[in-house]
């Protein structure tokens, strides 16, 4: 379930490397995007929509919409399908519109 090659995105993945999700950790190839990971680690909700709370997964996979903005290492609004994955980043579920700390 990993995702491999991307028809716009061009990143190759490096050495298998583990970073924490939720409290969690897990593990994905460093240079892959964190989505990427996730989704191999079998996470398909990123967050929720702000009015209903729905979950929403990945979408554009692009970097244009925000269904898969997260707080990585402290910062909120990371768009985690065009972020690449670095060894011991801390990711988490974003609710709402992001705080800064």
């Amino acid at each position: 379930m990993r995702i491999e090659k991307h028809p716009i995105l061009d990143f190759k993945a490096g050495e298998k490397v583990t970073f924490t999700f939720d409290g969690k950790e897990l593990e994905g190839y460093e240079g892959e995007s964190i989505a990427s990971a996730l989704h191999a680690a079998g996470v398909r909700i990123m967050r929720e929509s702000g009015h209903l709370h729905r979950p929403r997964g990945l979408f554009c996979n692009i970097g244009n919409c925000s269904s898969c903005l997260m707080i990585v290492n402290d910062e909120p609004n990371v768009r985690v399908c065009i972020e690449k994955l670095q060894a011991g980043m801390i990711v988490e579920t974003q609710k709402g519109k992001g705080e800064l700390k």
